[in-house]
């Protein structure tokens, strides 16, 4: 599925990713492909993905590997997911 992680400066994010784990209001919840669609206020946390996802050389500082996971904090957001496309919107 493809991932875009948009911030008010700029585009932090925009590939392909076999999984995204986001921190939900009501808990952190796990997007595959084909997942079904949503929309959901993100709370202050980390975004999480497959650790396979190829970050461009200049993103590469702004995430850190925990576990099998890529990560990237947020202070909270909103998250939309629909025909295979995940936007999430950053503060």
């Amino acid at each position: 599925m493809h991932l875009e992680i948009v911030s008010p400066e700029q585009i932090i994010l925009s590939g392909e990713v076999k999984t995204v784990s986001v921190p939900g209001i009501n808990g952190e919840f796990q997007m595959l492909d084909n997942h079904a669609p949503v929309v959901s206020v993100l709370k202050s946390g980390s975004i999480k993905l497959d650790s396979s996802v190829n970050l461009p050389k200049g993103l590469k500082d702004k995430f850190y590997q925990e576990n099998s996971k890529m990560c990237f904090d947020i202070s909270g957001g909103v998250i939309e997911l629909n025909d295979n496309k995940v936007v999430i919107l950053i503060d």
